[in-house]
């Protein structure tokens, strides 16, 4: 299947674009207070880690979903909640910080669980001739440079001009 522009240009720059926005809301504060009471963050990415892809498992075994479906449920069961669920807490009044630190955290560690859960999920659901290969080592990469980079671009801008990331961080 051939990439499109969109797919392969335009779609991982407006990820990075993001996950530079999320860098620039992050300090290394919202980490050092992780450390300080994990049980939160521990819960919460074992939930998000462990749990929630073995119930999207287990729900791809027991109902009749055909191969793509699973697959892709898979998929949604792995991909960490992203920005939307850190604008879904501050609007719910919820611990925004502590949604961050998960974004964040997720997001580094998904770096390199999505590409072998994924290879996986591929390999179990995909009827033989249908069976499409990951290449593990380049897909971790493409996630490194679309998520890790950019949140660590932002996250230096914020150390650098704290007022630059304050306006940047802001809704137009």
């Amino acid at each position: 299947m051939e990439e499109s522009v969109v797919t392969k240009v335009f779609l991982p720059i407006a990820l990075a674009v993001i996950m530079l926005g999320m860098g620039l809301s992050l300090t290394t504060d919202d980490f050092k207070r992780v450390m300080i009471y994990p049980k939160a963050a521990v819960l919460g990415m074992l939930n998000q880690l462990i749990l929630l892809p073995i119930v999207a498992f287990v729900y791809a075994k027991i109902f009749p979903l055909s191969p793509e479906l699973a697959v892709g449920l898979m998929i949604l069961a792995i991909c960490p909640g992203g920005v939307t669920s850190n604008l879904i807490s501050h609007i719910s009044k919820g611990d925004t910080a502590l949604s961050i630190t998960l974004t964040a955290i997720s997001g580094v560690i998904t770096v390199i669980t999505i590409p072998f859960i994924l290879s996986f999920s591929l390999e179990h659901f995909m009827a033989e001739g249908e069976k499409i290969s990951l290449p593990i080592g380049r897909t971790i990469l493409q996630i490194f440079v679309i998520t890790i980079i950019p949140i660590l671009m932002g996250m230096s801008i914020r150390f650098l001009a704290e007022s630059f990331a304050d306006k940047m961080g802001k809704p137009v």
